[in-house]
């Protein structure tokens, strides 16, 4: 009897061996570790390596091509390989173009998928910053047209961020429907509260200004201080006493990018059904937030059923730096102030987006919640063999709903900037990170840096710590 229900319970769990090694449902991240160290000790060639290590090694999925986009982009500016940074950054961003409403359509059309398994479509802070990092790669070579079209595209992307997901709920909502053949909930797409990047403001300013136009740069100031003003919800902060060349003293403008950006967390949520109401609700299924209410909508069901789904969030990573000063010798020039936190912009850009995986993800565990719980029924033959059956729904289930946690882990996480009048000539700058304590962290030192009487005077420094 014993050798019977082994000799049956083998192709049960033999399926539930292929399903957790072969369906790719989970996020790999355990590859960023190495790069992470190496970013934070400054070891950024060393980072670039891994990154085309982790390539070879299939780290990076076709599917997850955009991600190494973006990586290795990333990474080679931090290393000073602009050409190289830019060849990446621009395959980041046509892939993404590429990508976005391919990936609405097949999220609804194959609806019972977990997202770990759909092509990665990138994120818009993602595409935002490729952006304004290919600028400064173009402005470490004094390529100010080039520049000046990245900071272009930046913005005009921020200004259709809105039609851009207006769009994709019309198309993903119709989708859902044919799927399902259920009527669907109707789906409102979320405000997009930002269209008007204070970095992008703040790097055209300098250039009209290095360009000989100074009219223009106080366009582009006015525009940095609407940025403010308008979006307080992401620029938290006072606005940084930014200052640009008007022609009668030389400017020094000082970029620092510190800390790593936020990454994305599983929230995991249960979903419970009142059939008499054709109420779905969404829980909190954190014991610390008890039975609070995530969020509701309608939707019809004919029993009252209880199931587990999960969704992405972003959540920031804590820096070491605290104050940044700048010297030139043995002079204080002054400190720098942050100017955007990337966490911010991260957050507000992905609330459109989270909407509709959220979405997606509720209708889709109701649905595949069902059908589970039917298939249940039938697999309920007793004995041993009858609750392997069930167990293995179960984890079926369960495995199919991790969180899509795909995203790049290599921006930096606030963008600090400081403008100081100086004298023309060459100067011994540093750059100096301190924590919360004073304590020096890190230094970045420029001997011998040579301040133009007019143009741009543009230095960088990194602590991605």
């Amino acid at each position: 009897m014993k050798r019977r229900l082994i000799r049956s319970a083998v192709p049960v769990l033999l399926s539930v061996l292929c399903l957790s090694s072969c369906s790719n449902l989970a996020t790999n991240k355990s590859f960023y570790g190495p790069i992470r160290s190496d970013l934070r000790s400054g070891s950024y060639e060393a980072a670039v390596s891994k990154i085309e290590a982790a390539r070879r090694d299939k780290a990076y999925t076709h599917k997850d091509r955009l991600l190494y986009f973006l990586d290795s982009g990333f990474a080679a500016h931090y290393a000073g390989r602009h050409p190289q940074s830019n060849a990446s950054l621009e395959m980041a961003e046509n892939t993404a173009e590429d990508l976005f409403t391919r990936s609405v359509s097949r999220a609804a059309a194959s609806l019972l998928l977990n997202d770990n398994t759909l092509e990665y479509a990138g994120e818009d802070y993602e595409i935002l910053y490729a952006n304004l990092i290919k600028a400064l790669n173009y402005l470490a070579g004094d390529r100010f047209d080039e520049a000046f079209v990245e900071l272009r595209r930046a913005n005009l992307k921020l200004e259709l961020l809105e039609d851009k997901y207006a769009e994709a709920g019309t198309l993903l909502r119709d989708g859902l429907g044919s799927a399902t053949q259920k009527e669907i909930p109707p789906y409102k797409v979320p405000k997009v509260r930002f269209n008007n990047d204070a970095f992008a403001r703040y790097l055209s300013m300098h250039l009209y200004a290095a360009d000989g136009k100074p009219d223009d740069a106080a366009i582009d100031l006015n525009n940095l201080k609407k940025a403010y003003a308008m979006q307080p919800h992401i620029y938290t902060g006072d606005l940084p006493g930014v200052m640009y060349d008007t022609g009668r003293n030389p400017v020094l403008s000082v970029v620092a990018l510190v800390g790593l950006s936020p990454v994305k967390e599983s929230l995991d949520l249960r979903i419970r059904t009142d059939k008499d109401l054709d109420l779905v609700q969404i829980l909190y299924a954190d014991p610390a937030m008890g039975s609070s209410e995530y969020d509701h909508f309608s939707f019809p069901v004919d029993d009252d059923y209880y199931f587990k789904f999960s969704i992405p969030r972003i959540v920031s990573r804590p820096s070491e730096v605290h104050r940044v000063r700048v010297l030139s010798g043995s002079l204080l020039l002054g400190e720098l102030e942050v100017l955007e936190d990337i966490g911010n912009v991260a957050r507000e850009t992905f609330e459109a987006k989270k909407s509709m995986i959220q979405f997606r993800a509720a209708v889709r565990a109701v649905l595949k919640g069902l059908t589970a719980h039917n298939a249940k029924k039938k697999a309920d033959t007793g004995g041993i063999f009858g609750w392997l059956k069930k167990a293995t729904i179960d984890l079926a289930s369960d495995l199919s709903e991790n969180a899509d946690l795909r995203c790049s882990r290599l921006l930096p996480g606030r963008i600090m900037v400081g403008d100081f009048a100086i004298e023309p000539g060459p100067h011994d700058l540093q750059v100096e990170f301190l924590d919360r304590g004073g304590r020096l962290i890190g230094t970045r030192m420029l001997p011998g840096y040579v301040v133009k009487d007019r143009g741009l005077n543009l230095v960088e420094a990194l602590y991605l710590n």
